[in-house]
């Protein structure tokens, strides 16, 4: 079981027991697993910028997962709710949770009207962005549906984020939804990580400006969420080397996970998946 059910949110347990992991990633796109260049999404055609298309089913890397004993990886559906392709990317989706049973988060398109439906088809945990923050600022009314729905320790609140010093905001990281199109006001502060961390279990933070570039992390952001770090988070973004993993360890104080996407050799890197492990597992 992960560790996130384990503690369900209890920061005090986090605190004394932390420890950075690898957790691993399934991106589907158009019912395809990819990695893609995060800035190029696009709902217009179902377009993006693609780094990898692999010849093997979710199924194929959730089993995968299963077998290394990776916990707490996500599996993310990139298309919209109204694409042609959504259903197909669902399916896509349900099969890795066959697969591998509350051993995988996933996100996209989740509402609290279908969050359960995820969890009973064997999701560990449910992640959610758009469904929350809506017009720009957070909808707790959603937030405390959705927590009504599957309970906080079932949620993982995705606060992907972009940076921002223009149309008068305070420069920063801000909190972007509808597949990484739409800047909210919300920017990553640890006051914002403090008041969202009541409702969730964990946070999922991708650095969409790095995101599938692999050509390094965003530091300033991994040293922000390591010095709050009273819940696990999971950050994704740029990764491209072992030199980068020394650095979230460090920086995060080793309160953060990682996400590989582009540069693992799963999906066409150069960044050896067996390594990879080895090496959390003793920075840990």
């Amino acid at each position: 079981m992960a560790f996130y059910a384990l503690f369900a949110g209890n920061k005090e347990v986090w605190e004394k027991e932390r420890k950075m992991e690898f957790r691993p990633c399934i991106d589907i796109h158009n019912g395809r697993v990819k990695q893609i260049v995060g800035s190029s999404l696009k709902d217009r055609n179902d377009m993006a910028e693609e780094n990898f298309v692999s010849e093997k089913d979710a199924a194929y890397y959730a089993k995968l997962y299963r077998s290394r004993g990776l916990s707490g990886g996500h599996v993310i559906l990139l298309n919209s709710g109204e694409s042609d392709y959504y259903e197909a990317s669902k399916r896509q989706a349900l099969r890795a949770l066959e697969a591998y049973p509350s051993g995988l988060q996933v996100g996209g398109g989740i509402t609290a009207e279908n969050a359960a439906s995820f969890i009973e088809a064997g999701a560990a945990a449910v992640i959610v962005t758009s469904y929350v923050f809506r017009d720009g600022q957070i909808c707790y009314e959603n937030l405390d549906k959705l927590v009504s729905a599957v309970g906080k320790e079932h949620l993982v609140l995705d606060l992907s984020c972009r940076y921002r010093e223009d149309a008068g905001e305070e420069p920063g990281y801000y909190i972007v939804t509808d597949r990484w199109q739409k800047f909210t006001r919300e920017r990553v502060t640890e006051e914002l990580l403090e008041k969202l961390s009541a409702y969730c279990a964990e946070f999922l933070v991708h650095a969409v400006d790095v995101e599938g570039k692999a050509n390094g992390i965003e530091e300033e952001l991994v040293q922000l969420l390591g010095d709050w770090g009273r819940i696990p988070i999971t950050y994704a973004g740029g990764i491209h080397s072992f030199e980068d993993l020394d650095k979230i360890a460090k920086q995060g104080h080793n309160r953060i996970h990682v996400t590989i996407g582009s540069a693992l050799d799963l999906f066409g890197g150069a960044m050896p998946f067996e390594e990879v492990i080895r090496v959390c597992s003793e920075m840990a």
